[in-house]
């Protein structure tokens, strides 16, 4: 299978890069304007100054410039210790496994993000053409 999907590689890395940061730039729209169903049914967006905020924050602008491909490794650096840190304020004192805890989504963008701070924004990215 490598010899046949491996040519894709940069591609599909781009692809990946683009559809985790939009899907969590979702999160951060959630949590800030109360869009897409808002936090836990409520429309009421979150405090800017409260951790709900914050996290909203870096979910939002961090998932837009993940996407983007500006400041990728830095943005998905950030993103990725937030969703460590809300992984275990939230969902860890719930029980160990992910799957009975909640936490599954906090893991999977944790380490994905961890993986994309360390490529960078490799190609169709504005970092790339900054430089």
């Amino acid at each position: 299978m490598q010899h046949l999907l491996g040519r894709f590689g940069n591609c599909f890395y781009v692809l990946m890069r683009v559809v985790f940061g939009a899907a969590f730039a979702q999160y951060g729209a959630q949590k800030l304007f109360g869009v897409l169903g808002g936090m836990g049914g409520s429309n009421a967006p979150a405090e800017l100054f409260s951790m709900m905020g914050a996290a909203g924050i870096i979910e939002f602008v961090g998932g837009i410039l993940i996407a983007v491909g500006l400041f990728t490794s830095y943005a998905a650096l950030l993103s990725s210790g937030l969703m460590g840190f809300g992984y275990f304020l939230e969902h860890a004192p719930k029980g160990f496994w992910p799957l009975t805890n909640g936490g599954q989504l906090a893991v999977l963008f944790c380490f994905a993000f961890l993986y994309i701070a360390s490529q960078g924004g490799r190609a169709f990215c504005i970092d790339r053409s900054r430089r």
